[in-house]
């Protein structure tokens, strides 16, 4: 079956009740397009009950309808609708006749509507998206159907939805020998003896079969495909490949899909090897929301943020901490990007309230194989993830849940590997050895007046996962001993904030690989030394690539005493990905660029200068509140602080042509340079140096007053993205001005509208925004008419 979108037309309603209202005359919404997030568009308010873990977004019951006409020549076939992803939970009615439910909002499920559907007429589809049960989720979760639908007809002899697994055999540059498996279903009257034909790279290959009414069959065959060009990171070749399924010269039924050819192999010795190459992971844990857009899961902005995140160095991501979308797996087959796609959260211990650890020992099964029946035919998978940070991961049922969980995902499929994001903190907590090794390891740390139970209890102990503290807690042999069992219980040891386990863990288990699974960002310097000397460890996450709403206060720089993870009203973003929330890069983005030998030329980070001698708030997830700017009127002959990012031996720094002086810098100074001087309009350059010869520069300008409105225009299929940027006469950004915003919009639809700014109040879904380091984002769908202003600068008028 090829399956249509089914995304037009839907009508949406905040209440069960409005919609009940509509169906006795009241007054039709007018009809959106999926997909929909309704908790972006909901009021944030500080005393909701999710607080800071959702941004202050609140939750709620929606519900969604549309009418779908039955033609005659669909009588006695198969009507399925694919729904990618509804959150909280999902309830889909035709007719009024429940068709299908679902528990887990991040899975996607298939609503079977052919017993229910009459043919000739129109049917109305009903989908009630429960998300009132809160809090739930540990991040901004989105609400109703923020996922795509897909509309799946097929014939009485047909190829089910996920019919058809591609799995490469063997691969050289001679051949690649390919494995087609697909599953024939059959609600015929009689038996019946069809063709199976399949063709990929220009081989094809015919299988006859019969099948039995109410029957269904596997059909294998192999494809020899000469002179193969296969995927990988930096040529990640898509072919195509379709089945047909045929009754004589009558086509009964196809399928069609584009796949990578591509090998996986793992050892200790050698390391992750794609197409018998080996490959390091340099890997970002990424949330699934897009910014602006809260969790739509457009194919444009998943596939923009994929783009942002490889030109940013980064080839791997982890999906945190719930299956991936469908779209970006697509985006990371066509870009080149490996993925380590992840079950869930929690497993049988709860982490909030209303999770999904009340469900999780019935549901898990299903929610494995919709992962896998979904990932099988992306070459960009390489690693299944049981869990992340699972509080019972230690213990005896946590341990027989995990060798259940990797033994399934196995016989499902035994192509790729499997890991566990296994943080120490967690599983020493619910031990109960947390409080023993605090004494030992943390002897000044007293309990607060402050509430020590759940999380707080978890972030008070956040000494022990960083510094010095951080590497004796990782090797104490307490939590060697809790970790042997579940380490045992994956084929690849993932560890969350343990990097000076990583060593350790060879001595352990010796037939072992070891990937970070999430790490703080300000330790890739030292981490990516260790990825470099030893095959065993197999690369890095971390957390995060890009910024994401939720959890939100995580990375924000506090100069008012406000604690961090303290769920301070109006904070939306967790502020501390690589990536800010429109996609520009931070310092630390370029300082990881260098650190992985993908950048030469120098970096300059300056701290914030109206911020100097200024104490911040800190979590360890924080490195420095810097820009890439020389743009501070009113502090001329203030101190500054400057870092120069670089893998060369050392590093000059020039103002206006005058020498501040010469520092070391490369892998012997965690490939950092650091400087203070007076700050002074006009021109900073950094220049580097190796065997005493310049091997690359970066320079700053001061920006003069901000003049314009400066637009970058990114166009995909169906989004245009348009940042808008303050700049001076001369083009050059002002990042230090704020100015308001406000976007009139003639005609179109302005999907969302803001900044990076992780406090902002202004709604997404409005018309007005500051500017946050000199920026502002407009994203709109289709053709659209708009006239940007802001004060005291000419107006901008685009139509897109």
């Amino acid at each position: 079956m090829i399956p249509q979108s089914f995304n037009d037309n839907w009508h949406f309603f905040k209440s069960i009740n409005d919609a009940r209202a509509a169906a006795m005359g009241g007054p039709q919404p007018p009809a959106i397009t999926l997909p929909h997030d309704a908790m972006s568009h909901e009021p944030r308010t500080p005393d909701t009950p999710n607080g800071a873990q959702t941004g202050f977004y609140p939750g709620g019951q929606y519900v969604y309808q549309k009418t779908l006409y039955a033609p005659a020549d669909w009588q006695g076939c198969s009507v399925i609708l694919e729904f990618e992803g509804v959150y909280q939970t999902a309830q889909v009615y035709l007719n009024g006749t429940l068709v299908a439910h679902q528990l887990y909002g991040y899975s996607n499920f298939y609503a079977d509507l052919t017993n229910a559907l009459h043919i000739g007429e129109d049917n109305q589809i009903r989908v009630i998206a429960d998300n009132s049960a809160v809090p739930n989720s540990r991040w901004y979760s989105g609400s109703g159907m923020y996922r795509g639908v897909r509309l799946w007809v097929g014939g009485p002899v047909r190829l089910p939805a996920e019919g058809v697994r591609v799995t490469t055999l063997s691969a050289d540059e001679d051949y690649a020998l390919v494995e087609i498996a697909a599953t024939v279903r059959s609600a015929d009257q009689a038996p019946r003896r069809v063709e199976v034909c399949a063709a990929l790279g220009g081989v094809t290959g015919r299988v006859p079969v019969t099948v039995f009414p109410g029957s269904e069959e596997t059909v294998r065959q192999t494809l020899a495909i000469p002179s193969p060009a296969l995927w990988d990171c930096d040529h990640p070749y898509l072919y195509d490949c379709t089945v047909t399924v045929k009754d004589g010269a009558r086509m009964l039924d196809h399928a069609a899909l584009r796949v990578g050819l591509r090998t996986l192999t793992l050892d200790p010795h050698r390391g992750l090897r794609l197409n018998g190459s080996p490959v390091k992971l340099r890997g970002a844990c990424i949330h699934h929301d897009n910014g602006i857009l809260g969790a739509a899961t457009w194919p444009d902005a998943e596939r923009r943020r994929c783009r942002q995140l490889k030109e940013a160095g980064f080839n791997a991501l982890r999906s945190a901490h719930h299956p991936m979308s469908r779209e970006m797996l697509e985006a990371c087959d066509e870009l080149g990007v490996l993925v380590m796609d992840e079950v869930i959260d929690m497993w049988t211990q709860h982490k909030n309230p209303h999770d999904f650890a009340l469900h999780f020992p019935d549901q898990w099964p299903e929610i494995i194989d919709r992962m896998v029946a979904k990932d099988y035919n992306h070459p960009s998978v390489v690693l299944y993830s049981i869990g992340n940070e699972i509080t019972e991961v230690g213990s005896a049922q946590g341990c027989q849940l995990a060798r259940a969980m990797t033994e399934r995902l196995h016989r499902l499929d035994p192509t790729r590997y499997t890991t566990n994001g296994i943080n120490g903190l967690v599983a020493t907590f619910f031990g109960g050895q947390i409080y023993s090794m605090m004494q030992e390891l943390m002897p000044s740390a007293r309990k607060s007046g402050a509430d020590d139970s759940g999380s707080n209890a978890v972030n008070g102990a956040m000494g022990l996962m960083a510094g010095e503290t951080g590497d004796r807690f990782a090797v104490h042999p307490t939590l060697t001993a809790l970790l042997d069992e579940p380490s045992n219980a994956v084929d690849v040891i993932g560890l969350n904030y343990l990097t000076g386990r990583h060593l350790l863990e060879q001595e352990l288990h010796p037939n072992k690989t070891v990937v970070g699974t999430e790490t703080f960002p300000a330790d890739i310097a030292r981490l990516w030394g260790l990825v470099k000397r030893h095959p065993h460890i197999l690369g890095d996450f971390t957390w995060a690539g890009y910024d994401y709403l939720g959890e939100a206060g995580c990375g924000i720089f506090h100069y008012d005493g406000t604690a961090n993870f303290s769920s301070v009203y109006p904070e939306r973003t967790a502020s501390i990905g690589d990536l800010d929330l429109l996609g520009d890069r931070h310092p630390i983005s370029y300082l990881r660029e260098i650190v992985y030998g993908l950048r030469k030329a120098p970096y300059i980070a300056v701290e914030r200068v109206d911020r100097y001698g200024q104490t911040p708030s800190r979590t360890p997830w924080m490195l420095k509140d810097n820009l890439a700017s020389w743009t501070w009127p009113g502090f001329e002959g203030q101190p500054a602080n400057v870092d120069v990012y670089s893998d060369a031996d050392e590093v000059e720094l020039l103002i206006n042509g005058r020498s501040v002086g010469r520092r070391p810098a490369g892998e012997e100074n965690r490939f950092t340079a650091s400087f203070t001087l007076c700050y002074e309009p006009g021109e900073l350059t950094a220049v580097a140096y190796a065997d005493g010869q310049e091997t690359g520069r970066h320079t700053l300008h001061t920006a003069g007053a901000v003049a314009a409105l400066a637009p970058e225009v990114e166009r995909g299929a169906e989004l245009t993205f348009v940042t808008l940027r303050l700049t001076d006469a001369q083009g050059r950004p002002n990042l230090f001005d704020t100015r308001t915003v406000t976007a009139e919009v003639e005609s179109g639809e302005l999907l969302g509208f803001g900044s990076a700014c992780p406090c902002s109040t202004e709604p997404y879904d409005g018309t007005v925004c500051p500017t946050w380091n000199g920026a502002v984002m407009a994203v709109f769908r289709g053709h659209a008419r708009v006239r940007f202003t802001a004060g005291g600068l000419p107006p901008l008028c685009l139509e897109i």
